[in-house]
């Protein structure tokens, strides 16, 4: 057989490579679909492009490029019986003296199913989580699996594999835990009462969100798949289900699917349709019922689970396309999900030139009406959004009596170190946080054209016209003292149906008269010497462990406006190779074009700035449009320029509406209203009721950390999507999402 075999392959031997360092070989993902070796026809490997490919794949991809010569992996899943390793005596596991063994930490500990050994996880970006001792455990030993201590319900836990890196099922989870002394049924409130006050209300967000303790009905199949996190990546998957949920990025994808799948380039891992596609068949069509799926709770459902293979797609493909170039999403850091999802819409709308952008679905029109307080003078001006964010004003809590009786205990308990008191959430009404949205805000260092001078103005914003698709993100993060992103203990009573009418854009108003179009004057500076750096915000970051030229760079390059804003830009920057070399200021490399040509040395508008200058701005969140402005009316110089920006807001809204095609959208994007068709911005779209569809809930005390969920509801009732883990939902808890989407009702 050997022999001929060999034979057989002779003549393709010259179509066939061996790996080579840096060569990726795709052995346990098809390009186009989600087969594995474990599925029922294996994976076909290309032993040409080392490329990975599902049996209904395999002939499109022999079509297109003659390659006849595959490896077909096929893997058998055995169950086999789990025997750990009694190495070590067990019997001292008390849950208010869990720690880790290396470390001594208390938090973020995971224990080993081979060996029982109790060690804490890796470490987050935010400065929590652990010192990775479990991983250190698990490369000395081989150990694979681990569950994290503090997800242990009666409902199941949270275990991880080490050797596949990714979230694993253990349908004797129960079995395997009881041999180490831990009773699951008992887990529940043996932990709540015996963690610290903090720990104590993360645990109880955790379970509230992820509805524990509840008999809740699994559901499988095309429609009801999970999404397999892959360590750190619940922000993909909550936004992926919710995304790809809605008909018109269904209609843009699986409604071409034959013809994006034919029409993929050779390499079809790095075709933003071609992974955007594969992914969709199995999250979007209905689900394959099975009567056992109801009646079992989440626990016997991980089991079922398991039994019939439904581990959820694995978007290790699609992950590593989308966040290819990103510093942030390239990484195995947590991330914010609104984030993300601002980044897969810029990447729908960059890659549907030419046809539908599904995206559009979320555009609409925001006025924005500013008015000079002396002259009583306004502007209107009007821009592209794509998300709403409302604050949420603790003042106006309903329980607010409470909250500031529980803010006494705690000093009084702080100053007498004491524990401190049960925490209290704040509960606010859904329609403060509108009112607050709506209140008029004051314009910093605003000009005013009536006037010839500084003067005091506010903007109000309104919609010009209403999305069919409308998200809505609760401002639930804030900075610490130590300048870390924590949550606000928040909730809020959002409800299913939502009226905005009352926010409908007026336009200019009878009686009201509009500021003339006139520009501030050019100020030339004095002295041209570099302005001078806060150097207390630069050794506050430093002492976050920052280099400290890169702290100069962030303080610099923000205006001195705090740390804060410097810290964003840190952010934003630190993966870039020049990240921590010294500061060196553009205008004294290159002074720019002589102004000998121009009176009062100023670059005629005609001209275009230099596009480094251009590049520079832009890369620190500053409109394109803007940024270019900036430079004309300050001689290209970078330095003068950046504070003509922060003193000259205003501009913004009228200068950069062409902005958009350029830039990721953001909470300030700007696009060019007459780009896009008249159907999605026309303000005739004047609908204004939305109902509520879908929401997405993190828990953790910080957007670096913790875990996200997302419930949709479809077919008329809730589903919760967490991780691979899909079911039928008892009590969505709507009031600690963190972003919802409305869906626009039919104005008949």
């Amino acid at each position: 057989m050997a022999t001929d075999l060999g034979e057989l392959l002779v003549p393709y031997m010259p179509t066939i490579r061996v790996p080579r360092t840096g060569d990726r070989v795709f052995k346990s993902e098809c390009a186009f679909s989600f087969d594995s070796p474990e599925s029922e026809g294996g994976l076909y490997v290309c032993m040409n492009t080392f490329l990975g490919f599902g049996r209904e794949h395999v002939e499109r991809h022999y079509r297109k490029t003659g390659q006849s010569v595959y490896m077909h992996l096929k893997r058998h899943v055995k169950e086999v019986r789990f025997t750990p390793a009694l190495n070590q005596s067990l019997c001292f596991f008390v849950i208010s003296g869990w720690k880790c063994q290396k470390c001594e930490m208390r938090e973020n500990l995971w224990l080993n199913l081979t060996d029982g050994a109790v060690l804490c996880g890796k470490w987050f970006f935010d400065g929590s989580g652990g010192n990775g001792h479990a991983l250190e455990h698990y490369r000395a030993t081989n150990y694979p699996l681990a569950v994290k201590l503090d997800t242990i319900t009666p409902d199941g836990a949270d275990i991880y594999s080490f050797e596949e890196e990714e979230a694993v099922l253990d349908p004797h989870i129960s079995e395997h835990l009881s041999h180490f002394g831990i009773d699951m049924l008992q887990m529940q409130n043996r932990t709540v009462s015996c963690l610290n006050n903090n720990s104590r209300q993360r645990v109880s967000e955790w379970e509230v969100i992820q509805e524990s303790g509840m008999k809740l009905k699994a559901v499988f199949g095309s429609g009801y798949t999970g999404i397999k996190n892959l360590g750190n990546s619940c922000y993909l998957g909550t936004v992926m289900q919710v995304l790809f949920s809605i008909p018109d990025f269904q209609r843009m994808y699986v409604g071409n699917l034959q013809r994006i799948f034919d029409y993929s380039p050779l390499d079809p891992s790095q075709d933003f349709a071609t992974q955007i596609t594969g992914l969709l068949p199995c999250l979007i069509h209905p689900p394959q019922t099975d009567e056992r799926s109801c009646t079992v709770s989440m626990c016997d459902a991980q089991m079922f689970s398991f039994q019939h293979q439904q581990k959820g797609a694995s978007p290790r493909m699609l992950k590593a396309l989308v966040s290819r170039g990103h510093p942030e999403f390239s990484s195995n850091r947590q991330q914010d999900a609104h984030e993300f999802l601002l980044h897969m819409i810029n990447l729908v709308e960059r890659n549907s030139a030419g046809s539908e952008n599904p995206s559009d679905a979320f555009r609409f029109l925001v006025e924005e009406r500013i008015q000079c307080c002396q002259s009583r003078r306004v502007r209107y001006t009007q821009r592209v959004d794509y998300c709403i964010q409302l604050p949420a004003p603790i003042e106006a809590a309903t329980n607010r009596e409470e909250l500031l009786a529980y803010e006494a205990k705690r000093k009084d308990a702080e100053e007498n170190m004491r524990s401190p008191p049960e925490p209290v959430r704040a509960r606010i009404p859904f329609t403060a946080c509108l009112q607050a949205f709506t209140e008029p805000d004051n314009v910093p260092d605003f000009w005013s054209s009536a006037l010839q001078a500084k003067s005091a103005g506010i903007k109000t914003s309104r919609f010009a016209s209403f999305p069919e698709y409308l998200i809505l993100q609760i401002k639930k993060f804030t900075f610490g003292v130590d300048w870390v992103p924590k949550k606000l203990d928040l909730a809020i009573d959002v409800p299913d149906f939502l009226d905005l009418s009352r926010l409908r854009a007026t336009g200019l108003q009878a009686g009201e008269e509009e500021l003339p179009d006139l520009m501030p004057p050019i100020v030339l500076p004095e002295d041209t010497r570099a302005p001078e750096i806060d150097e207390a915000a630069v050794m506050q970051l430093a002492e976050m462990g920052f280099p400290v030229e890169a702290c100069r760079k962030a303080v610099y390059y923000t205006g001195n406006m705090g740390p804060e804003m410097a810290f964003n830009w840190i952010i934003a920057h630190m993966e870039e190779p020049d990240f921590a070399e010294p500061l060196t200021l553009p205008s004294m490399i290159d002074p720019g074009p002589s102004t000998s040509d121009s009176p009062m040395g100023a670059t005629p508008l005609g001209n275009s700035p230099p596009e480094e200058s251009i590049a520079i701005l832009t890369s620190m969140g500053f409109p394109r449009a803007h940024s270019i402005h900036a430079l004309k009316a300050t001689n290209n110089n970078l330095e003068r320029a950046l504070d003509w920006i922060f003193t000259h807001p205003e501009e913004e809204e009228s200068d950069a509406i062409s902005d958009m095609a350029d830039t990721e959208p953001n909470d300030n994007a700007f696009s060019n209203a007459n780009s896009h068709s008249d159907s999605t911005l026309s303000p005739d779209r004047d609908t204004s009721g939305y109902e509520l569809f879908a929401f997405i809930s993190h828990m953790g005390a910080s957007t670096m950390s913790g875990h996200y969920v997302c419930h949709i509801k479809k077919e008329g009732r809730w589903v919760i999507y967490n991780d691979h883990k899909v079911c039928l939902s008892e009590r969505p808890p709507k009031d600690l999402g963190y972003i919802y989407f409305y869906h626009r009702l039919s104005s008949s």
